[in-house]
């Protein structure tokens, strides 16, 4: 006889509005203090410290117009947000500080999230929807130079990016990128040539969150229809659809892997998360709290896996926090 699904660890309330983005810190320099970073629909980014479960620091730096991006970089005192003002900014958040050093004008109107890539020590590169209608431009960071913008082929019409994943096959080797359009597609991108090397169609809706597992060379993306779509890439980089859940209800918010690629989570618009194992799509849990849309998730990168940690943001305005399968 299967277990119920568990109850939340514990609730974060005070968002005051939706939450549309979430990113755990747990690591470097100092584990015993994790922190977990939330980004609202009023421009908030709130960081909240779990051990006293309340608000250390709450940053204003996008107009109070909403955020549904936010990582850490190299750490917990370098903070990338970004916003529907059309800014993404870099923060310094060392010896308390809550200063944005630095930002990028994306001049683009979606709400695709911008995918970052550790490429050497404090260098970055950084994926974002461009101005132009299907461009995707990719940034090097902190020098903000250009590396390429991606254009589909003319005639290709694949609308705007939807979800962006940059990565690296193995250390040292060239960046690619996966890219969900609106059309429905996924297409994998490699950054240094600036073209298309594949193009699979895994959805009759817009792509609306994509992950994707290196190691396995498999991924994993969601729309707003009652499916998601399982796919890899073969010897020669092309994509191929490997298999396809069916799901109760319509409606994927935001499909994530956890770090070490046993389970994947999904947020759904039906107010549920779900979970599944990666390797063979088993599911595993429904997670019913809250009232509304969960817009995002998050797991915790914690160095002891008993200590890692699941994090919904919903648009009922609450974060619930998880401790699921945290042994497996």
């Amino acid at each position: 006889m299967s277990l119920p699904p568990p109850d939340p660890q514990f609730i974060l309330r005070g968002t005051g509005a939706a939450v549309h983005a979430l990113h755990f810190s747990c690591a470097s320099p100092d584990p015993s203090s994790p922190l977990l970073f939330s980004g609202s629909e009023n421009g908030f980014i709130h960081i909240w410290n779990l051990k006293t479960r309340r608000v250390d620091t709450v940053l204003d730096g996008h107009g109070r117009k909403s955020v549904y991006c936010v990582e850490t970089m190299g750490g917990k005192e370098q903070l990338l947000s970004q916003g529907r003002d059309q800014r993404i900014c870099l923060w310094d958040l060392a010896e308390g500080r809550a200063a944005v050093t630095d930002s990028v004008m994306t001049e683009n109107v979606g709400f695709c999230r911008c995918s970052l890539l550790q490429v050497t020590e404090g260098r970055w590169l950084m994926a974002m929807a461009a101005k132009a209608l299907e461009e995707v431009e990719v940034l090097e960071l902190p020098s903000k130079t250009s590396v390429c913008t991606l254009k589909p082929a003319a005639g290709a019409k694949l609308g705007m990016p939807m979800a962006l994943k940059l990565w690296q096959p193995s250390s040292g080797s060239q960046p690619l990128l996966l890219a969900g359009y609106e059309d429905g597609s996924v297409v994998l991108w490699n950054v240094s040539m600036g073209r298309a090397w594949s193009r699979l169609l895994c959805h009759q809706e817009p792509v609306m969150s994509l992950d994707f597992d290196s190691e396995k060379a498999k991924g994993i993306s969601g729309s707003c229809e009652k499916v998601l779509s399982i796919w890899s890439l073969d010897e020669q980089q092309n994509l191929q659809v490997s298999k396809t859940l069916s799901l109760v209800n319509a409606g994927i918010s935001h499909v994530t892997l956890r770090p070490d690629k046993r389970i994947v989570a999904t947020a759904g618009w039906d107010h549920r998360i779900r979970i599944f194992g990666w390797k063979n799509l088993k599911p595993l849990a429904v997670l019913d709290y809250h009232t509304d849309t969960v817009h995002t998730l998050a797991f915790s990168d914690h160095s002891q896996p008993s200590h890692r940690l699941l994090a919904a943001g919903s648009k009922d305005q609450r974060i619930s926090v998880w401790s699921i399968y945290s042994q497996r």
